[in-house]
């Protein structure tokens, strides 16, 4: 699973041909930790179907701040370029592999 940064938002997401997962996410925040090997195992799951990135909202505040990330994790599928669903909080895998299959669906 890819890190991403404010630089390469675009190029690694925007412009991905595939629906892309974004995790946006911070290293001092509990919930995150919970998260993150969910999201991991998705990302392997998804591997050519759909793409599965991070974003430290730390390092990467324009990006965070552009999409409205107010609390961490947050979730956001982008297909297209453009945001289809937000999922905030510590989520069981289910809902995000529903969501994920709802993106590549659609």
């Amino acid at each position: 699973m890819a890190d991403i940064t404010d630089r390469t938002f675009e190029q690694e997401v925007l412009k991905s041909q595939l629906p892309t997962l974004v995790d946006f996410w911070a290293p001092w925040c509990a919930p995150c930790r919970i998260v993150s090997p969910v999201v991991e195992e998705l990302g392997e799951e998804y591997e050519g179907k759909a793409k599965v990135v991070k974003l430290n909202v730390d390092d990467n505040p324009d990006t965070a701040s552009r999409y409205n990330v107010m609390s961490i994790p947050t979730l956001i599928i982008f297909k297209n370029g453009q945001p289809v669903k937000t999922i905030i909080g510590a989520q069981p895998k289910e809902n995000i592999r529903r969501a994920i299959d709802e993106a590549i669906g659609s």
